[in-house]
């Protein structure tokens, strides 16, 4: 990870190339960026699984920017031991990296301990399901909501994602959570491990309302990749998990 010769525009270059979610950056983040001066990065946190060529490592990027402000990325490192060599996501703020690295950690799990038989495997994301998490209370954070939603809707690749209406409705969202609803490891002959899981957007409204988008993280693809899903609810998201795990 160590580039010291590297300037700040190339080092932010580099960060932003190789990362598989770089769209998911704001535009606003991606614009302060390019007035940036300085920079210093180092790694917050690591963890590797011996024998199983598995690693995952959290490295923060500090950036002085023109306005004398500062801007923190958060960079997620990872391999998975499947032989593709690793993997980059970055993300503005360290509660979404470390939510990314709850889905990573159910990865190396899979990796650690495969199962063969792949009707256990759907056994297991049944029963997942039928046992919906407890309801908690909302704690909402003020944080460019609206903006959220937006990249949240736009990085949803199944086509009966929610439309118009409810992005329209998005557009006053002013505080909103995340949280992971569920989360599980299958594998597949086709495909070998996938891993699955469901986190909740949770939106307040300017007028008062709540609404919810649930996203589909999933690498139940032919080619391993990630692929994320959104619903309109609960019920339509968990629906598509099973579809996903028995057409596979």
């Amino acid at each position: 990870m160590s580039h010291s010769h590297e300037t700040t525009e190339e080092h932010l270059a580099r960060l932003l190339g190789r990362a598989l979610n770089a769209f998911e950056l704001s535009d606003t983040t991606v614009d302060r960026l390019g007035s940036a001066l300085a920079h210093s990065s180092a790694l917050h946190s690591s963890h590797h699984s011996s024998g199983a060529g598995l690693h995952r490592e959290t490295y923060r990027h500090t950036f002085l920017i023109a306005d004398g402000t500062d801007l923190t990325l958060w960079e997620l490192v990872y391999e998975t031991g499947t032989g593709t060599g690793p993997q980059y996501e970055l993300y503005p703020g360290e509660a979404e990296a470390r939510l990314a690295v709850t889905r990573i950690r159910g990865a190396d799990a899979a990796a650690m301990f495969p199962d063969d038989d792949p009707e256990d495997d759907l056994g297991l994301l049944t029963a997942l399901q039928s046992a919906p998490p407890p309801a908690v209370a909302r704690t909402y954070a003020a944080d460019r909501s609206a903006d959220h939603a937006r990249r949240v809707l736009r990085r949803a690749e199944n086509p009966d994602c929610p439309g118009e209406d409810v992005a329209r409705l998005l557009r006053s969202a002013f505080a909103h959570q995340i949280s992971q609803a569920l989360g599980s490891q299958c594998r597949f002959e086709s495909v070998g491990p996938a891993a699955f899981t469901l986190y909740e957007h949770a939106f307040l409204l300017l007028d008062g309302q709540e609404i919810s988008l649930w996203e589909v993280e999933h690498t139940a693809t032919p080619d391993g990749r990630h692929m994320c899903e959104v619903y309109a609810s609960q019920s339509e998201a968990r629906t598509a998990m099973e579809l996903r795990a028995r057409v596979r």
